[in-house]
């Protein structure tokens, strides 16, 4: 199940592209029966959850919560994947600034939010060149498809 709210002031934001963005992401790695929500928000929203949870007083573009990590993990149900907080307001920013749509850009963070979700990191440069490949790879497989 793929779950999008949009509580942000951008009322004509296309969810669908997001819920796209997610099965294509789960579908790429046998996940499909995983559970997902998405929550399309503010930068006033997201820079609470930043602080809340990563102690940082700013907004972000994505934020990812997975349920199956951490010592609880054994306790969830498995195929109840996480929650990925997406801000629109970044996104527009960040769209403009790589000269792209803001579609696109929603719907690669969309991506980029569920392979954390998946385990994907990029702390260090091994990590980010694995989780930045997988993200282009699955991006160019939702291109192909429009």
């Amino acid at each position: 199940m793929i779950d999008v709210t949009n509580i942000s002031s951008n009322t004509t934001f296309d969810v669908d592209k997001v819920r796209q963005a997610v099965l294509a992401t789960l579908n790429a790695h046998q996940s499909e029966d995983c559970e997902v929500s998405v929550l399309l928000t503010d930068d006033t929203r997201i820079t609470k959850l930043n602080w809340e949870y990563r102690g940082i007083d700013a907004p972000t573009d994505v934020l990812a919560f997975a349920q199956l990590e951490g010592e609880d993990a054994e306790l969830t149900r498995s195929n109840l994947l996480g929650d990925v907080v997406i801000s629109l307001e970044t996104a527009e920013r960040q769209a403009r600034d790589e000269t792209h749509t803001f579609e696109a850009e929603v719907v690669l963070l969309t991506i980029h939010g569920v392979l954390h979700l998946l385990g994907y990191d990029h702390q260090s440069q091994n990590d980010a060149s694995i989780m930045f490949e997988k993200q282009d790879t699955i991006l160019q497989l939702l291109q192909t498809q429009q």
